[in-house]
């Protein structure tokens, strides 16, 4: 088995006496999609910005593989729309980016050609597009999304999604997402780990769904997420394939 991009012991992260995350063990493989989910307060945010290094655990250790680029999209960024603003110079902060980066990036993306527009005017998906085309400028061999659709109505959450997974195809970029989009997600993921403070249980979507403690979390509707999850899965992951690991 190759390195891991990311590779979590034992990670442990107090704040005062309040514990937020639990002796996590974690390892994210290169070209691999993996989902976080758990309710709200069960450390999501906080494993992610450990991942980015804006965290310092408490305990544990995190292993970056050497050189490792991280693009991150976050949950949402609030801009002055009085502040003019074209998508090409809000690609170029805060270090300048050439004009064929930014195409390439936008075009990856899914936004072609959308250089030129006011960041004040762009659509709720369009404002994504950007940011995740400003997260893919340096060509990222880890993808981070926090809640990256939360303002997105389900359809443009599922094509976000689906741009998501032609770019680690493209690419070969391995992707982090935290998302409250259950049915959506678990349709795009290669392994889901369902965390509340620890890792409850983790695996293929499959597993994870069926596990009773996941079902304990997100109630006994969640059986749409399987029916989600095979209609899109009716072909392989390819070489990102991974066989079917137990919840625990």
């Amino acid at each position: 088995m190759t390195d891991p991009l990311v590779k979590i012991s034992g990670l442990s992260v107090r704040y005062g006496s309040n514990t937020v995350l639990d002796h996590v063990d974690f390892r994210i493989d290169r070209g691999e999609i993996v989902t976080i989910v758990g309710p709200n307060g069960s450390g999501k945010s906080t494993l992610l910005r450990a991942v980015i290094g804006g965290i310092s655990p408490s305990e544990g250790r995190i292993t970056h593989a050497a050189g490792l680029r991280i693009g991150y999209v976050p949950q949402k960024l609030v801009l002055d729309p009085t502040l003019p603003m074209t998508v090409a110079r809000f690609l170029s902060l805060p270090r300048r980016a050439s004009a064929a980066r930014i195409a390439d990036a936008l075009e990856r993306a899914g936004v072609p050609g959308l250089q030129t527009q006011q960041m004040a005017a762009l659509s709720g998906g369009q404002f994504q597009r950007a940011l995740l085309a400003r997260a893919l400028l340096d060509r990222p061999d880890l993808l981070i999304l926090d809640e990256a659709t939360a303002g997105l109505d389900q359809p443009g959450a599922a094509a976000f999604y689906r741009r998501i997974e032609e770019v680690r195809s493209e690419t070969g970029c391995a992707v982090l997402m935290v998302s409250h989009d259950l049915h959506v997600v678990m349709s795009a993921s290669d392994r889901v780990i369902c965390l509340n403070g620890h890792v409850c249980c983790e695996g293929t979507p499959q597993v994870v769904a069926e596990a009773p403690v996941y079902r304990a979390l997100f109630g006994e509707g969640t059986q749409g997420t399987l029916a989600l999850y095979q209609h899109h899965h009716d072909h392989d992951h390819g070489p990102h394939a991974k066989p079917v690991e137990e919840a625990h």
